[in-house]
């Protein structure tokens, strides 16, 4: 976009981008609740099903924010959160997030039977909807989990053997016993071969241009398609420090967008305006424009005659400048990163989860 290009103008091929960010997330939480609300009543007794907060995706350091929901015998569930005793300085929860535990319907630790050091839960099999939308709110609003995608899930069997469970939208299956990468690709030559163009699936022309992007970003992410984060609307979504990247392909005509919502909640300005102009001419490729109260970053790489190395350099791009742009521009002219600002670190008592 240029300084003399209207932004309406320029915005006109963008409509499809620019959904609402806020709807699109809690989409994504509400399909969350949904599927866990099926599958907790049709688990064997003696499941516990462990929902966590990843860590390494969050940015939640050695502070391990978890629910765990349990099938009981005699139609009934339970569900137990972690509280303050097992986090660390800097990462546990302030008065006022545990009086809204306790204000969703948690019990305080030690208070139900075999809750021990955590919050505890129980309800029927029939109270599965209820008890979805508590542990999605407290995943969601005093956990901190910015998206489902964060949240990653595996299910035990009463013999302690691992028991197949979901899909949970979203959320990411591991396997009970390894680290949030479960499931991550173990050849370390993936990402060379996508990024040189030699990953079968991704210089295989025969194939979906969707399924090409993915495996160009799932080596990217040294990952396995199947495992990406792939949102309702069928966008991959990948973090980058305080921001989020999408990625989105279209069909008609052939085209892969790469793109961010740098910043939310920021009011247009003339000012504003001047300034994404400036840094869009400054941009080796992609530009910067604004819509609504969103400002947007977007790379384009064209579908026909799909280069893997085009969709790497966007992503790379992308990801570089979305982390460094949402914390200038929001300097400069207010507004919300994708991820929200953390609190300040090291006050005993604090939680420092993002927060959207």
């Amino acid at each position: 976009m240029s300084a003399e290009t209207p932004p309406e103008a320029a915005l006109l091929d963008d409509l499809a981008v620019n959904a609402d960010l806020k709807s699109k997330v809690t989409d994504a939480w509400r399909d969350f609740a949904k599927a866990l609300a099926d599958c907790a009543p049709e688990m064997p007794p003696g499941t516990q099903l462990e929902l966590t907060l990843d860590p390494t995706a969050s940015g939640t350091g050695d502070a391990v924010y978890a629910v765990t929901v349990q099938s009981n015998d005699g139609g009934r569930l339970g569900a137990l959160a972690v509280s303050n005793s097992t986090l660390p300085p800097g990462y546990r929860l302030d008065r006022g997030q545990v009086a809204d535990l306790v204000a969703l319907g948690w019990s305080p630790p030690g208070v139900m039977a075999g809750s021990g050091d955590d919050f505890g839960y129980s309800g029927t099999a029939a109270e599965a909807t209820r008890i979805a939308v508590i542990v999605t709110r407290t995943l969601r609003d005093i956990y901190g989990a910015p998206h489902p995608a964060f949240v990653t899930y595996a299910a035990r069997g009463h013999d302690d053997k691992p028991l197949p469970v979901g899909p949970l939208g979203t959320a990411r299956p591991v396997l009970l016993g390894e680290g949030p990468d479960a499931g991550a690709a173990t050849d370390e030559g993936a990402e060379a071969r996508v990024l040189s163009g030699t990953g079968s699936a991704a210089r295989n022309i025969d194939l979906p241009l969707g399924d090409r992007v993915a495996a160009v970003v799932a080596g990217l992410l040294k990952t396995q398609p199947e495992l990406l984060q792939v949102d309702g609307d069928g966008d991959i979504g990948i973090r980058a420090g305080s921001a989020m990247v999408f990625v989105r392909v279209r069909d008609n005509p052939p085209l892969v967008d790469v793109f961010s919502p740098v910043l939310t909640e920021v009011r247009p300005t003339e000012q504003l305006y001047v300034r994404l102009s400036e840094l869009t001419n400054r941009m080796p490729i992609g530009r910067l424009y604004c819509t609504d109260d969103t400002v947007w970053a977007s790379v384009p790489v064209f579908g026909r005659d799909f280069q893997a190395t085009h969709l790497m350099l966007a992503v790379q791009v992308m990801t570089g400048l979305a982390d460094e742009l949402d914390d200038r521009l929001a300097g400069e002219f207010g507004g919300k990163r994708f991820f929200g600002d953390e609190k300040a670190a090291g006050a005993e008592g604090e939680h420092t989860g993002m927060y959207l």
